[in-house]
């Protein structure tokens, strides 16, 4: 009678998991279908079977496409790839861990220091002339940014762990950022301030070779402990009592997941400026076609972050010819209708 019971339930659950495991197989297509979209994308006029022989043999390329191929296309082709998995994976550990579908890298105010590092570098810069700007700007936005991860684990260890309390300073961190910076502009020189609002819109363009490698390293660090951890935050999902219950120290947990989206979220945006939504989205998306089973919800949200802002990349090079629109407008206008669908959807199952 026993296996009678357990059989059909033991074929069901590898039905769903083959299920899983192809669409985490059909994302991973995507994203690589989207990244030769990206890389074939641009101004320059170089074919696609041009591009990928150039791919394999460089020399076979002239020597103005070689540069674009391999200096310009390629490296921004791939740390949107790189920035977008870091995004969707802090996305999905803050919303899990803060058990709130709303939370992202910019709700706990990280994005929004980095924004602040990055405007204060901007309006100081001229008085540091040794310094290049390329060293300046992201060095500053990311220590403002690793300096928003230390403060909420200080406040985290201050109280306890609380994840409403959490949350409440996160909010507080975004607003004070935010009026500092506004204060930074009001001070700035015109030319600081166009410049400080090109950042904070978010463009991939400045981005090459040593940055995708930076940002790629501190992803590959970080992914492994997230996966480490996929049971302990599928049960934290299922509810806090529940996982207390069961023996987990939720607030440890908490501590070391804020640790991770910090140096995620940190990374991700001192390069790139502050891309909003693909942290917010990619996890739902993931969520809504993968369940809430961690082992496939993390790689999951990993890929839909990489997919959407690969995506956003090919479509700010393709919107206008000749033009390339900064990424975060384009991430922008994909994600407020997919977020807004989500919420629509939301509600109808209440």
């Amino acid at each position: 009678m026993p296996n009678n019971v357990t059989s059909p339930l033991s074929i069901e659950y590898a039905q769903i998991k083959r299920k899983r495991l192809a669409l985490l197989l059909a994302m991973l297509v995507a994203m690589i279908t989207s990244l030769m979209l990206d890389i074939s994308t641009g101004p320059a006029n170089i074919g696609f079977f041009e591009l990928l022989q150039g791919l394999v043999d460089p020399d076979s390329l002239e020597m103005r496409y070689r540069i674009i191929l391999w200096d310009v296309r390629l490296p921004d082709a791939l740390i949107a790839i790189s920035v977008g998995a870091a995004l969707g994976l802090a996305g999905a550990e803050t919303q899990t861990v803060l058990n709130n579908p709303l939370a992202s890298p910019y709700t706990l105010g990280v994005s929004a220091l980095a924004a602040l590092g990055a405007s204060l570098a901007i309006v100081i810069h001229p008085s540091i002339p040794e310094l290049s700007d390329r060293v300046v700007l992201p060095m500053m936005a990311l220590m403002f940014a690793l300096l928003g991860g230390f403060l909420i684990l200080a406040f985290t260890r201050m109280t306890d762990g609380s994840r409403e309390h959490v949350i409440l300073f996160g909010i507080a961190l975004v607003f004070f950022a935010n009026a500092m910076t506004a204060g930074l502009q009001y001070v700035a020189s015109a030319e600081a301030v166009q410049e400080i609002v090109f950042w904070t819109i978010g463009n991939l363009t400045k981005a090459g070779w040593p940055e995708f490698f930076v940002v790629t390293l501190a992803f590959l660090i970080v992914f492994p402990f997230s996966l480490r951890h996929v049971w302990a935050m599928t049960l934290i999902r299922a509810g806090e009592s529940h996982a207390v219950s069961s023996g987990l120290n939720v607030r440890r947990m908490r501590t070391w997941v804020i640790l991770r989206i910090s140096v995620l979220a940190a990374f991700a945006v001192c390069f790139v400026g502050t891309i909003g939504f693909i942290g917010l989205v990619g996890p739902h998306i993931a969520r809504l076609l993968l369940g809430e089973d961690h082992r496939f919800l993390i790689p999951g949200s990993v890929l839909c972050g990489a997919l959407l802002l690969s995506t956003a990349s090919v479509l700010s090079k393709a919107l206008l010819p000749g033009v390339i629109i900064p990424v975060g407008i384009v991430t922008a206008m994909i994600g407020v209708p997919v977020f807004l669908v989500l919420i629509i959807q939301q509600r109808h199952r209440l």
